[in-house]
């Protein structure tokens, strides 16, 4: 296996920022919707919050811990940090650029109007002076900052107003500057419609102000006998990651409580400014959070553009947005408990979401639930909706005498406060409710229906590549399988057993049907891949396409060198991180990476093995990533139906292999450029499997070639 040195492997974090610059890019596409491109826009925004609260709070943490630690690409946490830095703010800065000189000039001529201080006309500040008195003044905390009032713990990613107050020192009667802090409210819309002015328009177009900026233009009037030099908006983002000892832990869910309390007061990792704040303002703010000049994010705009995406989900112009999608109905009786279990019984059936409803999942639980054949119904929960039909089911199941038994994660990032609110309600309900083994977080997507039928009991099982979450489900694209299989139905059954018991994973039978993590999912990886090399060195059919969200482990990306180097083609489609570099003469000239950014997260994984002509295609919820492999309870599942293989390698596969609209290759340097469609007609891989689904069709892709897989690689 090739040494992995660090020329050869693309740092992570830096890897994440490039995939983030392909959101934004789809902000930057005139051919997308308008209201699209502000999506896109808020996404961004939405994605480097958690960036910098997870990965840069985890660098600055292991800088002062151990700052010659060093990543397989040879950088070390300072390192890390600085062109992290440099990389934000170049992305932050076009950020704002786009919405400036392009989004919001798009809107106005939309009618659809955002405004800022400048732009009010004497009518709008009157207005705007009288909603400020009546409607948010009563509810605002103005802040002193001296030494009898120090600075106040703010929350995380909550928006402040910094205000410049000249006082006159009492001894030598010259002005001095101080601080004042206003919070803006959480509980307020965060935008605010004023009223049309009279007579200016012939139809009505909404006028929209930022709260913040509204209150920039009036909350000087909160101190008074000070004069006010002016207010900025500002916003603090802190370090989120959770630090639970599990095995000192004597309850795990009041642990954790405790330590969400403890995170919205996490050591501050990032401000973000209007541009032009003072410098009295901006160095105050830095001193007190502790943080250095590198962590400062001057915005020229409004401070956190996510708060636009409530924005464009509300406004009504289905001429500005994509096309509703109709996903594909299963149709079955709805007062016969037999129908969908005959139906699984008849074969294996596979759901491609959100092209093919997710409402087959819920059903299945559901009738399940009703069903008075079904003793037993297990699950396990990584991150579900705020009000799940899943989970009132098997209340429901509870409270009709069933054996209902959840797996809940309770660390599934920033749903621990929802998971918890879950885990006790369906303990109140009498289900056995348990959150998995001590060190590892369950990720595994997993239901299991035990039902008596006739004198025999029979497993019915869904295994899924996404979460048990009727929201997401219409956002990502993923793949869940039905099928009660003996091999398949025991193997559940067995990850259910390690989960919930005191068995070890050392002691945990041999999986007949599943790769499981962390009991050999990667070694069952390695091992493939090897397979792979060896056929090509036989000269036999060796290919491996590879589906996935994130590419990391380093003892994989050398695998695949290594393959690579037998003339094994390797097609890998990584929608975010990638850390391996494709195209390097006498490596990696046989890998082409790319990656698809479109209305729909990708977010399947499918991975596919030639096998010499014997083709394997397995999917679930495992990435190539060392926490998927090591630190968490994983399950890959194989597509053993050959139909249903087909169609998994030509929706999914070969489509993303035939995207030349909104696919983008990865070049050897780790920067990206957009396919070229050359002489070929264009193929938007969504857009075609949105039409397959409304068609009740199939698009019947194959895949490509292995022959024109250097020739892509600039």
């Amino acid at each position: 296996m090739p040494e992995l040195t660090p020329d050869l492997y693309i740092n992570r974090e830096l890897s994440w920022l490039e995939f983030n610059q392909r959101v934004l890019d789809e902000a930057k596409d005139p051919s997308q919707p308008l209201l699209e491109r502000v999506k896109f826009l808020a996404i961004v925004s939405s994605n480097l919050d958690e960036f910098f609260e997870i990965r840069v709070g985890g660098l600055k943490q292991q800088d002062e811990a151990d700052g010659d630690f060093r990543n397989p690409d040879g950088l070390t946490p300072r390192q890390q940090l600085t062109r992290i830095s440099q990389r934000a703010h170049q992305m932050v800065d076009e950020q704002y650029r786009l919405w400036q000189g392009q989004l919001c000039p798009a809107l106005r001529a939309e009618g659809l109007h955002f405004l800022t201080l400048k732009d009010l006309s004497a009518a709008d500040k009157a207005w705007a002076e009288r909603f400020f008195d009546e409607q948010v003044a009563p509810v605002l905390t103005p802040m002193a900052i001296d030494p009898a009032h120090p600075f106040p713990q703010l929350p995380n990613k909550s928006i402040n107003l910094a205000l410049v107050l000249m006082q006159k020192d009492p001894l030598s009667g010259e002005s001095v500057e101080r601080l004042g802090l206003v919070p803006v409210p959480q509980a307020m819309p965060r935008f605010i419609s004023l009223p049309e002015e009279a007579g200016k328009r012939a139809r009505k177009e909404p006028r929209y102000i930022f709260l913040a900026d509204l209150m920039r233009f009036c909350v000087g009037r909160l101190f008074p006998g000070r004069e006010c030099a002016g207010a900025w908006g500002f916003r603090i983002t802190r370090n989120s990651n959770l630090y639970l000892d599990e095995d000192e832990a004597e309850n795990i869910l009041d642990s954790l409580e405790a330590e969400l309390k403890r995170r919205k007061k996490g050591a501050a990792v990032r401000l973000e400014a209007h541009t032009g704040m003072p410098l009295f303002a901006l160095g105050s703010l830095m001193l007190a959070l502790g943080l250095e000049r590198e962590d400062v994010y001057e915005v020229d705009g409004p401070v956190n553009l996510h708060r636009l995406m409530a924005l464009t989900q509300e406004i009504d112009r289905p001429d500005l947005k994509d096309l509703p999608l109709q996903p594909r109905l299963l149709e079955l009786p709805t007062n016969d408990h037999d129908a969908l279990f005959d139906l699984i019984r008849e074969g294996d059936l596979l759901l491609h979401h959100p092209y093919e409803s997710f409402g087959t999942v819920t059903d299945f639980i559901t009738r399940a639930a009703e069903d008075p054949k079904v003793l037993a119904i297990k699950q396990t929960f990584y991150r579900t909706s705020g009000d799940s039909p899943i989970v009132r089911a098997l209340i429901q199941a509870a409270e009709k005498g069933k054996q209902v038994t959840v797996l809940m994660e309770l660390k599934a990032r920033f749903d621990e406060e929802n998971n918890i609110h879950w885990a006790r309600e369906m303990e109140e309900a009498g289900i056995h409710v348990v959150y998995g083994l001590v060190g590892y977080k369950t990720h595994c997507k997993l239901a299991l229906v035990v039902r008596r039928e006739g004198g025999a009991l029979r497993r019915y099982a869904h295994l899924g590549t996404g979460n048990y979450n009727q929201t997401t489900a219409r956002i990502y694209t993923d793949l869940g399988l039905f099928t009660c299989r003996e091999s398949i139905g025991r193997d559940v059954a067995s990850v259910f057993n390690l989960l919930t018991g005191f068995t070890g994973p050392d002691a945990v039978p041999q999986m007949e049907s599943l790769l499981v993590a962390p009991l050999g999912l990667k070694e069952g990886i390695l091992g493939r891949l090897a397979r792979e090399e060896q056929n090509a060195r036989e000269g036999k059919p060796a290919r491996v396409v590879a589906k996935m969200n994130a590419l990391v482990d380093p003892e994989v990306i050398a695998g695949l060198y290594q393959a690579s180097q037998a003339g094994v083609a390797i097609d890998l489609i990584v929608r975010g991180i990638c850390c391996l570099k494709p195209g390097l003469p006498g490596l990696s000239e046989n890998i082409r990476v790319r990656s698809i950014v479109d209305r729909f997260l990708e977010h399947s994984r499918v991975y596919y093995f030639e096998n010499a002509g014997q083709p394997e295609v397995w999917a679930g919820s495992a990435d190539w990533m060392p926490r998927n492999f090591q630190r968490r309870v994983e399950v890959l599942f194989p597509i053993l139906d050959e139909g249903h293989r087909r169609r998994v390698v030509s929706d999914i596969l070969a489509a993303g292999l035939g995207d030349n609209v909104k696919a983008r290759l990865m070049q050897p340097d780790g920067s990206w450029t957009r396919c070229q469609q050359g002489t070929e007609p264009p193929l938007r891989s969504q857009a075609l499997l949105m039409a397959a689904a409304a068609s009740r069709s199939q698009p019947g892709l194959e895949l490509p070639p292995v022959t024109p897989l250097r020739s892509e690689v600039a």
